[in-house]
């Protein structure tokens, strides 16, 4: 009779790990949808040796590098290069055109602009000295000085805050609507923020002066006053010297840029 011969295979034991959250191998953890919820906090608590194996790299943390400081502030074409590029890019190549157009009035320009859109971006040029300003511990010194304020000085200073966050910035704005090609309009807006100021009486002035109609109306911004006719500069030069507003605010809108009177 043959003999028969019988093969024994021992096979090892392996350990396999399964996530408590979801119950999948940590290594599949992050195909799931609670992966930076549920898996990575219960891998990191119970495992530590795997979440350090499987998440050290993805979660190394590279520092942040700060580009160097420029040597020189920024000329005006990249002063209003930045501006235009943080809001309207697409004006950005009409830049030269612009500097050339309003020379020797740059900041009246950057004036409006600033109103119109909003704040100038920061030149880097200027960081460093702000944050060399605060390492010197002035806020520190801010702090503690306040701290020692009476609470009756408090009070006086909160009381000048409130009265000054309460007044108006005088801005008036000038726009010619042309209905057609004969007619046109004059919308003046703003004359509310000058103190003192009735609008019933200017737009009567306004009527008196240019022999026309002239109205007060609500507008999209607030009351707006019509003229009847093309009188632009004649209106801004009005309200120059009869009204005592300066000139840098009262603002003519031509084709869509706000250019100051004066």
């Amino acid at each position: 009779n043959p003999v028969s011969t019988t093969t024994m295979v021992l096979l090892e034991k392996v350990y396999v790990l399964y996530c408590g959250a979801c119950g999948m191998p940590p290594e599949y953890c992050e195909y799931g949808p609670d992966f930076e919820t549920h898996c990575n906090p219960w891998l990191l608590k119970n495992h530590p040796d795997v979440y350090e194996e499987l998440r050290g790299a993805a979660c190394t943390v590279v520092p942040e590098t700060k580009a160097p400081r420029p040597s020189e502030p920024w000329t005006m074409e990249e002063r209003l290069k930045a501006f235009y590029d943080k809001y309207e890019p697409n004006k950005v190549d009409n830049v030269p055109q612009l500097l050339e157009k309003y020379e020797g009035k740059e900041e009246k320009l950057f004036q409006a602009l600033v109103k119109k859109y909003g704040p100038e971006p920061e030149d880097p040029f200027y960081d460093d000295e702000d944050s060399d300003i605060d390492d010197n511990g002035d806020d520190e010194d801010d702090e503690g000085q306040e701290e020692r304020l009476s609470s009756k000085q408090k009070k006086k200073r909160r009381g000048a805050g409130a009265k000054k966050a309460t007044k108006v910035d005088t801005r008036v704005v000038i726009q010619k609507i042309s209905r057609n090609r004969k007619k046109a309009t004059t919308v003046v807006m703003g004359m509310d923020t000058i103190p003192g100021v009735k609008l019933k009486d200017v737009s009567k002035a306004f009527s008196k002066r240019f022999a026309g109609s002239s109205s007060v109306k609500d507008g999209v911004k607030g009351k707006e006053i019509i003229i009847q006719g093309d009188h632009m500069d004649d209106v801004a030069e009005m309200i120059v010297h009869k009204f005592q507003v300066s000139g840098d605010s009262v603002y003519m809108d031509i084709d869509g840029e706000f250019i100051p009177y004066k």
